[in-house]
């Protein structure tokens, strides 16, 4: 009964607070993939495909500003979930050759394939990519191992 009642919902846009509005923008929209879908005063919008934005930045009281100490209560990090490995891959390749350093990986137990990361405001950023039921172990295990980077890039040919 408890399930008929829970509500039915997604989570519409990230807003994060960055001290370069101009570094975040191409931090997002070259290397992430999204597509600068509009901008104000201090803010802009980003989004994949015809999606109003699935991330603001502002620099609102933040420009300039350093990054909060990991000590502090804040954001842990926020998923970008992508529609194809081969799309994972290439936004990893990007990565790599932009020399942004991948904080960790993980197979999420055979779920999905993730890569951990900071952008250039030290926000949390996990890229992933959910595996097809039928491809995922029905016995998942204890623990996650790291995920193959070589062997994801290979998506690429």
């Amino acid at each position: 009964m408890q399930d008929e009642l829970a509500p039915v919902a997604d989570i519409g846009h990230v807003h994060l607070k960055v001290s370069d509005l101009e570094r975040a923008i191409g931090f997002y929209r070259d290397l992430v993939g999204m597509t600068l879908k509009h901008r104000i005063e201090g803010a802009a919008f980003l989004g994949f495909r015809d999606y109003h934005h699935h991330l603001a930045v502002n620099v609102w009281r933040t420009e300039g500003c350093e990054p909060a100490p990991a000590e502090t209560t804040g954001l842990y990090h926020f998923a970008i979930r992508y529609s194809t490995r081969r799309e994972l891959a290439a936004v990893v390749k990007r990565l790599l050759g932009a020399g942004i350093r991948i904080d960790s990986t993980s197979d999420c137990a055979g779920a999905a394939d993730s890569i951990y990361l900071r952008d250039p405001d030290e926000n949390g950023l996990e890229l992933t990519w959910d595996r097809p039921r039928k491809s995922q172990p029905k016995l998942r295990p204890q623990e996650d191992g790291p995920l193959d980077l070589e062997e994801l890039l290979n998506e690429l040919g």
